[in-house]
């Protein structure tokens, strides 16, 4: 994650210095809308019901690309991308705060809850976490219960360094737990998290559009209540790239008829 801050902090100084006489590249509505989308937010179906929507309303063709937000964030920043959904505030404002990033809105409510191994009325979860309004306290529980009885509890993570895992470690830093050993292991490559954590009976934290596509026994959503785990989804387009619908599109999404997409969708709802 240090290394990945670096090359966006690397990258933001290098695009400052590129001179505005030729920092945009132009397109026209001929071309589509090229939409670089974090993957959660791909696996919840919220990125392409957004896309049919809009392409249905205005006839514009969009190209949905998907990704992990930070490097989503970065390839938007070298005008690969004419605009992107992601859920990585902390790295969008950023961009935003330098003007690397045009039209910064929010589009949709989203939010994390931790999920694992459902208790039953005779034996509750591992860590004992359930019915828990504080995530701290939840990942602390399940730490300790992970130390104290090594090979009972596991933690499964992305490590892919999407909105989604740079939330989750935010709030283990906010329990003050650092993660490691052998309870703690990041998703194999081509995996889904939902299905990982299934297939081990692991806890995670998992995004709760793409847990409302993908959710399934034998786990169940233990923590989901405490404000923590909110997490807002934001739209924004390049400021290198002049593609006439980037500015059609950021405002369509934040308007009546993007709201009423998002709140359609399970996991979502529209921002206030």
């Amino acid at each position: 994650m240090t290394q990945r801050r670096s090359l966006l902090i690397a990258g933001t100084a290098t695009c400052l210095a590129v001179p505005m006489a030729w920092a945009q590249q132009k397109r026209s509505l001929k071309d589509p809308l090229r939409l670089g989308v974090d993957v959660s937010l791909v696996e919840s179906g919220l990125g392409s019901a957004l896309q049919r929507a809009f392409g249905r309303d205005t006839g514009i063709a969009v190209q949905v690309v998907p990704g992990t937000s930070l490097p989503l964030l970065e390839a938007l920043e070298r005008g690969e991308f004419d605009a992107a959904l992601t859920n990585a505030p902390e790295f969008e404002a950023k961009l935003d705060k330098q003007g690397l990033v045009h039209d910064r809105r929010a589009i949709a409510q989203g939010g994390l809850a931790l999920v694992g191994p459902a208790p039953t009325r005779k034996q509750p979860d591992p860590a004992g976490v359930a019915g828990l309004r504080d995530i701290a306290e939840a990942l602390v529980k399940i730490r300790d219960a992970a130390l104290a009885a090594p090979g009972t509890v596991a933690f499964v993570s992305p490590g892919d360094q999407s909105g989604l895992h740079a939330a989750e470690q935010a709030l283990w830093r906010a329990a003050k737990v650092a993660p490691g050993g052998p309870w703690y292991s990041t998703l194999p490559a081509g995996r889904r998290l939902a299905a990982q954590a299934r297939a081990t009976g692991a806890y995670a934290l998992v995004e709760r559009g793409a847990w409302s596509a993908q959710a399934g026994t034998p786990l169940a959503v233990l923590v989901d209540a405490d404000p923590l785990l909110a997490l807002p989804v934001h739209a924004m387009r390049s400021f290198r790239i002049n593609h006439p619908a980037g500015k059609i599109f950021v405002a369509w999404i934040a308007g009546p008829k993007g709201r009423r997409v998002v709140s359609g969708l399970r996991g979502y709802r529209a921002p206030t």
